[in-house]
């Protein structure tokens, strides 16, 4: 840890310091930044392993530094935390189809910047499983080559829309996605799905997951994800 970097972005001074003061105290090295124009040049000259980026900045806002870096082939893998108004659930969903990795709400704790910065960074270190390996998570074991699903043991018929989303959902435990992060992840020429029904998808699948529906969380005026 003590190598890795986190980028704070940040326009308020005192916000700079408790997450500075916070990862510091973890191991993180921490450099600051208080616009997106120096966001930007930081990225360049540091190289930070996460950024954890305010949304609501001068100048250049966090919106736009995150469109720039994730359309930018030297910077897209760098993951992303957003720090966001309560309320802005808008701007959460652009940030996040935009290719954010995940989003914490102001006033926050700084134990949960901690655990989600930790979270993300793992993720980024153990890279992303193969999607046609056997997952097991929880009471669920999902087999992408035999296109199975079952729960306590025992086999769930799923549809190839359903399947594709609850292999797309629990690979990546605690992440938020979009009704249009979904779509664009499950989506194919012989199975339509539309921003529309993955609601009604969502609802299909935990009816037939039973007890096990619960692990596909509905996270309000943002989309789903599945429990870590």
């Amino acid at each position: 840890m003590a190598n890795q970097k986190v980028l704070v972005v940040d326009d308020e001074e005192d916000i700079l310091e408790l997450l500075k003061f916070n990862l510091s105290r973890e191991g993180y090295q921490v450099p600051c930044a208080a616009s997106g124009e120096q966001a930007f040049r930081l990225v360049r000259s540091e190289s930070p392993d996460l950024i954890v980026l305010d949304l609501m900045l001068p100048g250049i806002d966090g919106l736009e530094v995150t469109r720039c870096l994730k359309n930018d082939p030297d910077t897209k893998n760098i993951p992303i935390v957003m720090l966001t108004a309560k309320g802005e659930e808008a701007d959460i969903v652009t940030g996040l189809e935009l290719g954010a990795d995940d989003y914490i709400t102001k006033p926050f704790s700084p134990r949960i910047v901690l655990a989600r910065v930790r979270a993300v960074l793992r993720r980024k270190i153990k890279g992303q499983l193969e999607e046609t390996s056997v997952l097991r998570i929880h009471d669920l074991e999902i087999d992408p080559g035999r296109h199975e699903v079952l729960v306590n043991g025992k086999p769930v018929q799923l549809t190839f829309t359903e399947f594709g989303i609850l292999n797309y959902m629990a690979r990546r435990p605690g992440w938020v996605f979009t009704r249009f992060q979904i779509v664009e992840a499950v989506r194919g020429e012989d199975h339509p799905v539309t921003d529309r029904s993955v609601d009604v998808q969502i609802v299909g699948l935990r009816k037939k997951l039973g007890p096990a529906g619960k692990y596909v969380e509905t996270v309000r005026g943002v989309g789903y994800r599945f429990k870590e």
